[in-house]
């Protein structure tokens, strides 16, 4: 459940339905296994496991989310070889040409034909909303997985509101003072890792990692006009993480320290277990992400 990800969403207005009444709403849309025919089902599963009921786990005024999303396998590859096969045998048999639309129907006939057989794939998505701060926390490293939970959220609702926050001070410019200056943060320290572009949209980018990141080799880069678009950093000896010029935080890691204040609950217990893990991760995601936009300038108006 520790997240691993982080993309934040500002609501546009307060969240005011009830952990009951979203309750009853996301149970509408329930996960479901995939059906014979269907390459892909989305539904609510509840957050604290398969072996509870509750889709929506509600602490301190936050609410806990998971998205299931089941996936029917079926390789590209597969399905143009049976294609190209299918074609062939056409023109054979028939002494005729085989075009574009037809193609196309072959090729949904072949994808129906195969789903039935395919393996399937299972993944999960968490997200909370914080209903005092106004944001909302999705555990994904794309927009688009994002998006997927956020719409699905719409649908079972009628509105959600959110936008991507903006900040006064551009990411990129400030991420390279950070480094050009050697002017960190006091409550931040340097990982090893960083992302480096140059302007325009042909421009080189440069990957670091395992490096000094105050060192020569990225002076260098900086130098010739390169700005930082992604920077590993660690927050208070309680995360490391990766920061991209979108805000997105990447490759979350809590401290050993963090991880272990609750171990002292019984393992039998693991809703309990769970529960207070949320309480630990959720506290520490509101603190870091109010500490990200103070970093950028504070949020923009």
């Amino acid at each position: 459940m520790w997240f691993k990800n982080l993309r934040a969403y500002r609501l546009t207005s307060p969240f005011d339905i009830s952990a009951e009444k979203l309750e009853e709403q996301l149970a509408q849309r329930a996960f479901a296994p995939c059906s014979p025919a269907q390459p892909l089902s989305l539904g609510w599963a509840p957050p604290l496991g398969e072996d509870t009921q509750t889709l929506v786990h509600a602490a301190n005024g936050r609410f806990l989310l998971r998205l299931k999303r089941e996936e029917k396998i079926l390789p590209s590859s597969v399905v143009k070889e049976m294609l190209e096969e299918k074609v062939e045998h056409i023109e054979n048999e028939q002494g005729r040409k085989v075009y574009r639309k037809e193609r196309l129907t072959l090729k949904d006939e072949i994808v129906q034909d195969c789903l039935p057989r395919a393996f399937s794939r299972s993944a999960g998505v968490y997200a909370y909303i914080d209903t005092k701060s106004n944001w909302v926390f999705v555990d994904a490293a794309t927009a688009t997985r994002a998006e997927e939970l956020l719409n699905l959220l719409r649908e079972c609702i009628g509105s959600f509101p959110v936008v991507l926050p903006q900040v006064n001070n551009a990411p990129t410019a400030t991420m390279t003072g950070w480094l050009a200056h050697q002017s960190l943060p006091a409550d931040f320290a340097l990982g090893e890792e960083c992302e480096l572009r140059e302007l325009g949209d042909e421009g080189g980018v440069v990957r670091c990692r395992g490096v000094d990141l105050l060192g020569e080799e990225v002076e260098t880069h900086l130098n010739a006009g390169k700005l930082v678009a992604r920077l590993s950093l660690s927050w208070e000896e309680r995360l490391s993480l990766v920061i991209a010029e979108d805000l997105c935080l990447r490759r979350l890691k809590f401290s050993e320290e963090l991880l272990k204040e609750n171990e002292d609950l019984p393992e039998a217990d693991r809703a309990a277990k769970l529960d207070a893990d949320f309480v630990l991760m959720s506290e520490a995601i509101s603190a870091l992400q109010e500490r990200v936009m103070a970093l950028f300038g504070g949020e923009a108006e």
